[in-house]
């Protein structure tokens, strides 16, 4: 009888384990690194969100701080010139209010002019596309907290 070439059972079923094995370790680490990076985006949106807020209060002292997303944002940027409802400061898939798994929101706008603001994100599906809420008023300080925001309350805790 010829020798014949290729692997046995047992050498494949090895490999097959042995890939498993370090699919097992993997996947949790890479799952971590994604949580993490939507967070980072998460802030990095609050933080635009308050920077267009003071830019919109600077340009349009009258109206004070802008009171929804899309006033901040603006459909017809390339062609029109900003104004007061389209201020042109935020790119159109934050002013949607979903971003990098995060949802946000616009609110607490008071005052004539408007001297106050609140926004916040929320994980869409908490656990998987982050763990934590962040949250920004006026002072510009975002903060977090593991439970679901809609508004700061004042208790959350400062970013460092």
């Amino acid at each position: 009888m010829k020798k014949q070439k290729g692997f046995s059972l047992i050498e494949l079923l090895i490999v097959v384990a042995i890939i498993l094995i370090i699919a097992a370790i993997a996947i949790p680490n890479l799952l971590r690194a994604r949580i993490a990076a939507n967070e980072s985006s998460a802030v990095a949106s609050i933080r635009t969100l308050n920077t267009a807020q003071i830019s919109y209060n600077s340009a349009y002292p009258t109206a004070g701080f802008a009171s929804s997303l899309s006033v901040l944002s603006g459909g017809s940027c390339s062609s029109g010139t900003p104004d007061s409802t389209q201020a042109c400061l935020i790119d159109t898939q934050l002013s949607s209010g979903t971003k990098s798994g995060y949802t946000f929101i616009l609110s607490g706008v008071s005052g004539t002019p408007a001297s106050s603001y609140q926004v916040s994100g929320s994980p869409l599906s908490a656990g998987s596309t982050g763990v934590r809420s962040f949250c920004s008023q006026p002072d510009a300080v975002v903060r977090y907290s593991t439970a679901a925001l809609v508004a700061c309350a004042g208790t959350e805790t400062p970013l460092q």
